[in-house]
């Protein structure tokens, strides 16, 4: 099946946010024009999760960080096809935008699944998940707000696991595993991959606190 084609940059433009320059913090009723719950998701790709949960929970602002553009066009035409008002994209590396343009205590969730675990030693200085970005994940929650993880690489699961059990504000909550089915839309593309080619998926939900 054709894939339908990207719509032009001016139908994308209500969805697509600049990041501030010079960074400073955002403020999330001049983004979305409404005082409703925000959650962030580190590496959208393709928008899957991005579109879900937009279209299941219309009483919540999305807002999608990729570093990719071409995935950040691709993700904008899915959303502007279906006319979610709920949902921005930002084209930025993650870390620095935490870090410098989302304030503190201000997000319900942040959802980081299946970063690039760059295999290779000399390039894991790369991975989105350092002891800083832990830290400011806990920053940027609310009191009982929730970063939720998933990959398929068991190895970097753990030393996530172990960078996010040093933040005394976070505590780890057990998981809930979805209905088993590969085809569920309401995972990313990546997840429905892995579960299509029979692979593990490790999670983690942690709350803060």
């Amino acid at each position: 099946m054709r894939r339908s084609p990207r719509l032009p940059l001016s139908a994308l433009a209500p969805y697509l946010l600049q990041a501030p320059d010079p960074p400073t913090f955002l403020d999330w009723f001049a983004v979305f024009g409404n005082a409703n719950p925000v959650e962030v998701e580190v590496g959208c790709g393709k928008g899957l999760f991005l579109l879900t949960g937009a279209l299941t929970e219309p009483g919540a602002n999305f807002l999608g960080i990729e570093i990719e553009r071409k995935y950040q066009l691709f993700t904008a035409t899915r959303i502007a096809k279906r006319g979610l008002s709920n949902v921005r994209l930002v084209r930025a590396d993650a870390r620095l935008f935490l870090r410098d343009c989302v304030p503190s205590g201000s997000l319900r969730a942040v959802h980081v699944y299946f970063p690039d675990p760059w295999w290779k030693r000399k390039h894991h200085k790369r991975r989105v998940f350092t002891p800083s970005f832990a830290a400011e994940c806990a920053r940027v929650l609310k009191l009982g707000g929730l970063l939720r993880v998933a990959t398929d690489v068991e190895d970097y699961f753990e030393l996530i696991n172990e960078m996010l059990k040093e933040q005394p504000e976070f505590l780890e909550h057990p998981w809930r595993e979805p209905v088993n089915d590969p085809t569920n839309v309401s995972f990313t593309n990546f997840e429905r991959k892995a579960r299509l080619q029979g692979k593990a998926v490790f999670r983690a939900v942690y709350e803060r606190r």
